[in-house]
């Protein structure tokens, strides 16, 4: 089944300051691993994240990281941050659980 994606304005806005090599490397990260099976883990793509109740997840594409929630068929995409400001981003956005 397919899940719906959804992007908060935030991401939107990350998304468009990329440069186009990796805004597209992005979207197709997007729709090939948050499309069917966003909850599935792997050792390099997606990792659930610890420690914070919001964002659940984490995808990687390139040098960029993709936060997201899944809520029922729903994913969020809350943030796409590079790899340099992800740490960051996620202690200052983050809700801890």
């Amino acid at each position: 089944m397919k899940y719906e994606i959804v992007l908060a304005p935030q991401a939107v806005q990350d998304l468009k300051r990329l440069k186009a090599h990796s805004r597209a490397a992005v979207r197709d990260a997007i729709e090939r691993f948050l499309r069917h099976e966003p909850t599935k883990t792997s050792r390099s793509r997606v990792k659930r994240l610890g420690g914070v109740s919001k964002p659940q997840f984490r995808l990687r594409a390139e040098n960029v990281r993709v936060f997201y929630d899944v809520s029922g068929r729903r994913v969020e995409v809350l943030a796409i941050v590079s790899k340099a400001d992800a740490d960051s981003w996620l202690k200052k956005a983050g809700e801890q659980s």
